[in-house]
């Protein structure tokens, strides 16, 4: 049975998963999650009842989380691409900058998108204006780190550019990166021309209208 992957092509965890997979050309069925598609969506919650996408079924095992399916896929299914280094300290590397990407990039970008979605009279401005600062704490910490590196965690294409990628990508339509952090925005330009990264941004396109702030006719 071929991998599955419960997913929508307009979710940014769910990209950073469809990367990894396109980076090593793994074949896999696409279980689009969507109200057109209950079926899937129900099988969906009896396999992760927390609900949230992606989910990787591979047979009848369940694997949660993206950095996590990232992970299995290099060890059950491995191709060319390494996307986590066999080396100690370098792993670590990589899993710090994944996991700067998710909390520091995605998640105050999230707070933008989520508050959108809220009620005129429930909406957290002081929220917002906390996620605006942090994400540009992260530019600023990103632009240094950035020195002397291709890519996140230097030479390599990992993990930590799966997790950059959709990140960068939102997070700048929604507090736009400053001309001054030209490595960040530089980086950016690379990510979006990588070619597994420029296929989820096309499969992605039909769906922008679903962006609740209005995606810019950028990209």
């Amino acid at each position: 049975m071929p991998l599955q992957l419960f997913a929508h092509p307009f979710s940014s965890y769910c990209q950073k998963v469809l990367i990894a997979l396109y980076e090593n050309e793994l074949p896999f069925q696409f279980r689009l999650l969507g109200p057109d598609e209950p079926e899937t969506g129900a099988q969906f919650q009896a396999l992760w009842p927390i609900r949230r996408m992606p989910v990787l079924l591979d047979n009848r095992r369940t694997v949660v989380e993206s950095s996590i399916i990232i992970e299995y896929l290099g060890l059950y299914h491995p191709g060319m691409v390494r996307l986590l280094p066999g080396t100690v300290d370098a792993a670590l590397e990589v899993r710090m900058m994944d996991r700067f990407f998710d909390n520091y990039v995605m998640t105050p970008m999230q707070k933008f998108v989520f508050d959108s979605l809220r009620p005129v009279d429930k909406r957290d401005a002081y929220g917002v204006e906390e996620a605006r600062v942090l994400l540009e704490r992260a530019y600023a910490w990103l632009d240094e780190t950035l020195a002397g590196r291709t890519w996140a965690a230097g030479e390599a294409f990992s993990l930590a550019d799966c997790a950059a990628a959709p990140a960068l990508f939102y997070a700048d339509w929604v507090h736009p990166i400053a001309e001054s952090f030209a490595r960040v925005r530089a980086y950016r330009q690379r990510l979006l021309a990588r070619p597994s990264v420029a296929r989820v941004v096309d499969e992605a396109r039909p769906y922008r209208g679903l962006f609740p702030l209005g995606a810019p006719d950028r990209d």
